[in-house]
């Protein structure tokens, strides 16, 4: 396989990984042999994209494409979930991604209530704080959803659950709104509805 298609060096070396990745999970070494580079080289740009999101890593130290390549359908399959679960609380609902040492949201249902805890598409906040950026980190724990009462903003709560794919956390769903309303414990009215919206993104995704 040859790396060189533009010129730009590391752009056709990320791009040559891709192309043998999208075809099978590969180690460094295999991936150090196939594109012409040291394992050291292969195994520093592979977790590099790792940390963008191009590439993903299991257990065994295969590499294979990153949730970043999910984000599209991932917006295309939350849109009604989303709507529902907004529908059905009066709450509203965003699906965030994890962008490096941050969280974007890429997808949002907007609360017809006048005082409401909404965050256009396109935010993007720091971790770790709140519910969603929890669960992007895989902190949600047994009960698949994991929440927050004033962490990030104050007067605001807010409750999320992990959207995985092939095991892999790619997303959160998130309900968020004033604390007054979801008080005393956001899961003791809606963790139940979250997760279940996360799973159907995520059954929809495995389709």
């Amino acid at each position: 396989m040859t790396a060189t298609i533009t010129g730009v060096g590391v752009l056709d070396k990320g791009v040559a990984i891709l192309d043998l990745v999208e075809l099978r999970p590969a180690g460094a070494s295999e991936l150090a042999r196939a594109i012409g580079l040291s394992v050291s080289t292969a195994h520093r740009l592979a977790n590099a994209m790792v940390t963008h999101g191009l590439l993903s890593r299991d257990e065994a130290g295969l590499y294979s494409l990153g949730p970043r390549f999910a984000t599209y359908a991932l917006v295309e399959v939350s849109r009604p979930v989303l709507a529902e679960l907004r529908d059905r609380t009066g709450e509203s609902a965003q699906l965030w991604v994890r962008r490096g040492d941050h969280r974007l949201c890429v997808a949002a249902a907007e609360s017809p209530a006048e005082l409401r805890a909404g965050l256009p598409v396109g935010t993007l906040l720091p971790l770790p704080l709140g519910s969603a950026a929890h669960a992007l980190l895989g902190e949600a724990g047994a009960a698949g959803w994991v929440e927050t009462v004033g962490e990030r903003a104050t007067g605001i709560a807010s409750i999320s659950a992990p959207v995985r794919v092939h095991g892999e956390v790619v997303a959160a769903i998130c309900l968020s709104g004033p604390i007054d309303r979801l008080c005393p414990r956001p899961s003791d009215h809606y963790a139940g509805v979250v997760v279940e919206a996360a799973r159907r993104v995520e059954t929809a995704m495995s389709a």
